[in-house]
């Protein structure tokens, strides 16, 4: 039998897990199994853009050295960056896009789902 104090503990994380997905919350590597984690270029800070394409607008600017995961690929404008040229976009968070020519996936193609 589940004692009352571990029961309210995993009733609270289970809410708490379906308010984050009510508000939008972007996903992570934790929470969302799907994503794989790969590396930026080194050296490399990297404009998050609001869309798959070098006309949509930055909305923050990874620092460098860090992972990201991604979530679903698109394609977008053609960029010639660190690993190449590509119209891949990686989705790494909720309206968060970043060429994969900046990314470290082992691929020149799709490592995951289209996004849509």
């Amino acid at each position: 039998m589940m004692s009352r104090t571990r029961r309210s503990i995993l009733l609270t994380s289970a809410t708490a897990g379906a308010l984050l997905m009510v508000l939008g919350a972007s996903p992570t590597a934790s929470a969302e199994p799907d994503a794989v984690t790969y590396s930026v270029a080194p050296g490399v800070r990297l404009n998050v853009r609001s869309g798959p394409g070098t006309g949509y607008s930055i909305v923050r600017v990874l620092p460098e050295n860090v992972k990201v995961s991604i979530y679903c690929q698109t394609p977008g404008t053609t960029v010639s960056g660190y690993y190449g040229t590509s119209d891949i976009w990686d989705n790494i968070g909720n309206g968060e896009f970043v060429s994969d020519t900046y990314v470290s996936t082992g691929s020149d193609g799709y490592v995951t789902a289209h996004c849509g």
